[in-house]
């Protein structure tokens, strides 16, 4: 019997978090048919709204990328078509990414891809990344060059924090400064890459994956008068709390990828020059996980000074 490779229902991935693994391959062959079938009407009903909210990017990126309509994908295949265009791979995961890892697989351009995918009857919302938000959603965006510039950037990010908190000598000060900061990063990364909307000659676009795999939140996002939608601008976002459990009531809109990038340069010199070391208090709270991932790259690096 084929016991496949749903969301928290797969022993293939428990065996590989117990034994340490966090990068994996995937193991096609466990995928069940309803596995697949849940990719089958994932796919199939998603198409046709993105065909008219997804801004064009994406929808050439999925064009090129050639993802099955009627199985769940294999990242080889997806691979073949992805890294000539950016030099960007989707790189399995057994689960959750420490932050400073998540971000330093961005500057090599690897993109940490869940393999689970969620059951048949949790189509519509699942707390946790599937291999579908990660395919369907992400990666057809890392087709294209400035966006994917725009990752490598983030990951670049990720070290600079390193560099400035590596020099508090304090624990508790650098502790405290580096919450800020990954505060920071993390209310952007969730308003631009997870939740953006970019206008386009044909209107308002959707280019958040969160958004660009959810059935009701792509509507939503754009149809909907009860969201605020506002140009970005990036002392609102990093100090902009959100929550994660329900449809977004205010968004960010961006004119191109290329002013994304430069949004992106203006982070990283506001974190040179001190302006993220106290943004506004709220969500999302940061993982201990996360702030370790950092803190250990840190002590690293001080010891090899």
């Amino acid at each position: 019997m084929n016991i496949g490779l749903t969301t928290t229902k797969a022993p293939f991935i428990e065996e590989a978090r117990g034994a340490g693994q966090l990068f994996i391959t995937q193991p096609y062959a466990l995928y069940s048919e309803e596995n697949h079938e849940a990719w089958r009407q994932l796919y199939g009903r998603m198409l046709p709204l993105w065909q008219r909210y997804a801004n064009p990017h994406f929808l050439k990126g999925l064009q090129c990328l050639c993802l099955p309509p009627d199985r769940v994908p294999k990242l080889e295949e997806v691979n073949r078509f992805l890294e000539p265009l950016t030099g960007f791979r989707a790189k399995a995961v057994s689960g959750y990414v420490p932050a400073f890892l998540f971000f330093d697989c961005l500057r090599n351009r690897e993109f940490p891809t869940t393999i689970t995918v969620r059951s048949l009857e949790n189509l519509d919302y699942l707390p946790e990344p599937d291999i579908f938000h990660d395919i369907a959603g992400h990666v057809p965006m890392h087709t294209d060059p400035a966006f994917a510039e725009t990752l490598v950037r983030l990951g670049d990010c990720a070290h600079t924090a390193v560099e400035m908190v590596a020099g508090i000598s304090e624990p508790k000060e650098q502790l405290r400064r580096l919450t800020s900061i990954l505060k920071a990063f993390a209310r952007f990364f969730w308003f631009t890459i997870e939740f953006g909307l970019m206008n386009t000659p044909e209107g308002l676009k959707v280019y958040g994956s969160g958004l660009l795999s959810s059935y009701g939140e792509i509507v939503h996002s754009i149809e909907s008068p009860e969201v605020q939608r506002y140009p970005l601008q990036i002392e609102w976002v990093i100090n902009q709390a959100f929550e994660i459990d329900h449809y977004q009531p205010l968004l960010f809109v961006v004119e191109s990828f290329d002013q994304l990038y430069q949004l992106v340069d203006t982070l990283e010199r506001w974190m040179r020059e001190g302006r993220l070391n106290n943004v506004a208090p709220g969500e999302p709270t940061m993982r201990e996980r996360d702030l370790q991932s950092f803190l250990h790259v840190v002590s690293e690096e001080v010891h090899d000074a």
